[in-house]
């Protein structure tokens, strides 16, 4: 039995037609360029190593592999002949979200030393060891700059909340700035409605906030119930900040045209986890990740009903595959005639009527 993960992918199959009358409608277009110059029969002679043929077959490949690559973005899942069932599994754990800075002062270095790692690189190093540490808990994601944008809702699916991780960047969010009192605000609303669940944020920012009061934020989330943790990422000399993640050799400028300088705001940050009744950690601190995993621990486990299905295997990788071997062969086939196919006629020509 074969299911697929993401049904909305097959919905790229659609391309498939539309290239294939596009291909049509060139090769159409070039026949009636062509016949402008002369006599189709004459023109054909003209252009020996024109052929009639590979355009066609090329395509097809072409067309062939794109269908592969298409089945496996959709992820077909294989669980033989038996149903897929659905178990119950009970657990204890706790909710986090995650509140992940990506303003462009993000693409600047996260050391003292310029051509270091970025901070959003090591943020996200940051959050996958976090994320690997925890077992029965559920987690969120929320991106912010300028405003606040949930990316994951909480989840037991470690999975999916690592690869969302992986695609995070600096253009995620239109609106530049840091509003960490927004993204804060943001997570107190993401939670299960479930008030048994201990809740806590994380936040993982270079501490710099120019848009609100994220102090008094977090202080309401402490009110809630509800651990404000920060993670610091930057170091403490001024960093000037890339254009974007493309344009890394140039740096954004000030009113004055000089380099915008960025540090880490620690400060701000100790000010915002202490008003959340959390704890403010260094990210590039090799116990960063064990510190706010202990920090987290100390809140109370809930017991709650996790529902997993049974295993399934992965199909991907045969699509995957067939679409390698595809476009491998289409590169080996020319536009024009194959020379070791000359001698042979695979169609006998019509008799000239005398």
């Amino acid at each position: 039995m074969i299911t697929i993960a993401y049904p909305q992918a097959l919905y790229l199959l659609l391309l498939l037609p539309v290239a294939a009358l596009l291909f049509i409608w060139a090769r159409y277009s070039r026949k009636r360029r062509l016949a402008r110059y002369g006599r189709p029969s004459v023109i054909e002679r003209l252009m020996p190593d024109a052929s009639k043929y590979t355009p066609w077959i090329k395509i097809s490949i072409i067309l062939t592999a794109m269908a592969a690559i298409i089945f496996m973005l959709s992820r077909p899942l294989a669980t033989g002949n038996q149903e897929i069932k659905t178990e119950e599994k009970t657990s204890r754990g706790i909710e986090v979200m995650i509140c992940l800075d990506v303003s462009r002062s993000m693409l600047a270095s996260s050391t003292n030393d310029e051509q270091g790692i970025d901070r959003l690189q090591r943020a996200k190093h940051v959050l996958e060891k976090l994320v690997d540490k925890m077992n029965d808990d559920k987690v969120g994601l929320i991106v912010f700059a300028g405003d606040a944008y949930t990316q994951l809702p909480i989840t037991s699916d470690y999975i999916s909340a690592k690869m969302f991780i992986n695609s995070i960047s600096t253009e995620m969010v239109p609106t530049q700035g840091t509003a960490i009192g927004a993204a804060i605000e943001m997570a107190m609303n993401s939670f299960s409605p479930d008030d048994k669940f201990q809740k806590a944020i994380v936040i993982i920012t270079d501490g710099e906030n120019f848009e609100d009061d994220a102090a008094a934020m977090a202080h309401k989330a402490a009110d809630a119930g509800i651990q404000v943790d920060v993670v610091g990422i930057g170091g403490d000399k001024p960093m000037p900040v890339p254009v974007s993640d493309t344009a890394r050799d140039q740096y954004l400028v000030d009113n004055n045209g000089q380099p915008a300088m960025t540090k880490v705001d620690a400060e701000n940050a100790e000010k915002i986890a202490k008003a959340g009744k959390g704890i403010y950690v260094n990210g590039s601190s090799s116990s960063a990740v064990s510190d706010i995993d202990e920090q987290l621990n100390t809140l109370a486990k809930t017991e709650f009903v996790r529902k997993s299905s049974t295993p399934q295997a992965e199909q991907f990788p045969v699509f995957a595959w067939i679409a390698l071997i595809l476009l491998i062969i289409d590169t080996f086939i020319p536009e024009r005639k194959i020379s070791w196919l000359r001698n042979y006629s695979f169609f006998t020509p019509k008799e000239t009527v005398k």
